[in-house]
């Protein structure tokens, strides 16, 4: 799951003709420059002080007297007293995380941009505590047949929807990626940068590719990372791009150019799957991570295929499931459940606000069914896919212009980051976003990496200096032979659990113990005159 990435216009009257032009529902009138006040604030796993606030906007932008929602933001500011004049602003995935929740690691990967330059993460409307639109939060302690089951999950997308809309801010049709940029480029304004870096990994680079085209006299540079295109349909995407990634992953457990490891203790993987696939429904045992108890419930294949779809977004973790895979044609499945259910690793900030997910997806995406060309993996079928089509068939839509769906050249050079092992967000989505942007785009796929290039060791030099370059044009001449450092990055090995010790004979008993035998004081030239004195 992910993708994203001059002249400058004024933002009073004519920007605000320019704007409803562009499609996302501005009206032709002056407009107010946005007001923001900033205070010190302190912000979750980042060291230093950060300055927050918030900026009112309207939740229907066709009516800007009518309901106003808050959009808060924070700012990481720079080290150095001479900051450069461009900010960085990073807009985060999901559809449906929160960018300030984010802090801690945003501010990890951007660290050598924090010292010259401020980061800007705005909590886009419906996350975080922008108007959010969260789902009743589940308990820890939730059976997990109730976690995993797609009939659970469609019910409580239907409770959850009907207590949104009770909300102040519950028209759902508000929380569209246009709107949202439009407010994005209101704190821009806010803060009084003329230009901004903008950046973006998964859901954030369809934002980012939306705010090039709204604002493309904004954009100084891009950086988008697992691509999410405005044309894709996200659901029907699931299961293609999820059985490439499994299908690679089965064969590095095979053939001389494999994991010697993985073809040693698992030879028979690929025929284990199938039979553990074939063998669905069938009723499992399994220990929940936090009760410790015991639970006994009928797992059926969609939920078997989505419990091995996630550890597929982390190379680390999908390293496990030739294990778990082996274990589940032992009858044991507490392994593949175990990978599941660590993915997020108990972080709120990767929690998703499911309300603006759904929001997105609904409006953006589902049309689009139909009109991609995906076809479902033959394991993966279409689980997912069906969850989307029920939830949407009643979810409130927004409206989408016809515009979003496109991607105009790029304004500003624009680098395209892509996992090779991705399930969600894999290269050929990279690659079509950066044929359609055109001269100011390169395209980087690192071939192990999973979901996420950008946190990768030498990949973060790679984008501080594609950025940093003051000549777009070295930017963009330096870039693919900067990012050959990843190149060399090896799948991890796959996982095997260690040997037990071998038996061994039982030590011998201790003999009976003795009394010493007595020292007996003996001159220089005496000889022992026993043992005990020798």
């Amino acid at each position: 799951m992910k993708p994203q990435r001059a002249v400058s216009f004024c933002w009073r009257l004519a920007g605000a003709v320019a704007a409803a032009a562009l499609g996302f529902g501005q009206p032709a009138a002056a407009a107010a420059e946005p007001t923001l006040s900033l205070k010190p604030c302190r912000l979750k796993g980042v060291e230093h002080e950060a300055q927050c606030g918030v900026l009112k906007r309207p939740l229907d932008p066709t009516r800007p007297d009518g309901p106003q929602i808050d959009i808060h933001v924070a700012v990481m500011p720079a080290i150095a007293r001479n900051k450069k004049p461009d900010p960085v602003l990073f807009f985060a995935g999901g559809p449906g995380q929160s960018a300030i929740g984010l802090a801690g690691p945003v501010g990890r990967v951007l660290t050598r941009f924090l010292n010259r330059r401020d980061v800007i993460l705005v909590d886009q409307r419906g996350t975080g505590r922008s108007a959010p639109l969260n789902c009743e939060p589940e308990a820890p302690t939730k059976p997990l047949a109730d976690t995993i089951s797609p009939a659970r999950q469609a019910s409580m997308l239907v409770a959850c929807r009907d207590a949104l809309q009770k909300l102040p801010y519950g028209d759902l049709r508000q929380f569209t990626t246009t709107i949202a940029m439009a407010d994005a480029d209101a704190v821009r304004r806010a803060l009084g940068a003329d230009k901004v870096n903008v950046m973006g990994g998964s859901y954030g680079t369809r934002a980012v590719l939306e705010y090039m085209r709204q604002f493309p006299g904004s954009v100084r540079r891009a950086v988008i990372d697992g691509v999410a295109p405005p044309d894709m349909a996200l659901p029907g995407s699931f299961s293609p791009d999820a059985q490439r990634a499994f299908d690679a992953l089965l064969a590095s457990c095979e053939g001389p150019a494999g994991d010697p490891g993985c073809r040693q203790h698992y030879p028979g993987l690929r025929a284990q799957w199938a039979a553990v696939l074939a063998a669905m429904p069938r009723e499992v045992v399994v220990t929940h991570p936090v009760t410790g108890r015991d639970e006994r419930f009928t797992l059926t294949r969609d939920m078997l295929v989505g419990l091995v779809r996630l550890p597929l977004y982390a190379p680390s973790l999908a390293s496990a499931l030739p294990f778990a895979i082996s274990e589940a044609a032992a009858g044991r499945y507490a392994a593949i459940v175990g990978l599941a259910t660590s993915m997020g690793g108990n972080s709120r900030g990767l929690d998703l606000a499911m309300g603006m997910h759904f929001s997105v997806v609904c409006a953006e995406d589902m049309p689009r069914l139909g009109k991609t060309g995906d076809k479902p993996g033959p394991d993966f079928g279409d689980a997912a896919l069906a969850l989307y089509r029920d939830a949407c068939a009643v979810w409130p839509k927004g409206n989408v212009p016809a515009a979003f769906y496109t991607m105009p050249p790029a304004p500003a050079g624009t680098l395209v980051l892509s996992g090779g092992d991705d399930p969600v967000t894999p290269p050929r989505h990279g690659e079509r976003v950066t044929q359609a942007l055109g001269a100011k785009a390169r395209h980087v796929v690192v071939p192990h990496a999973g979901h996420g290039v950008m946190a990768l060791g030498c990949m973060r030099d790679v984008m501080y200096r594609f950025v940093d370059t003051d000549d777009e044009a070295k930017a963009l001449a330096a870039v693919q032979a900067d990012a050959n450092c990843a190149t060399p990055l090896p799948r991890p090995l796959a996982f095997v659990p260690p040997s037990p010790p071998p038996a061994s004979a039982p030590p011998a008993p201790a003999p009976a113990a003795s009394a010493p035998a007595p020292h007996v004081r003996r001159g220089p030239d005496d000889a022992p005159s026993s043992k005990a004195d020798r």
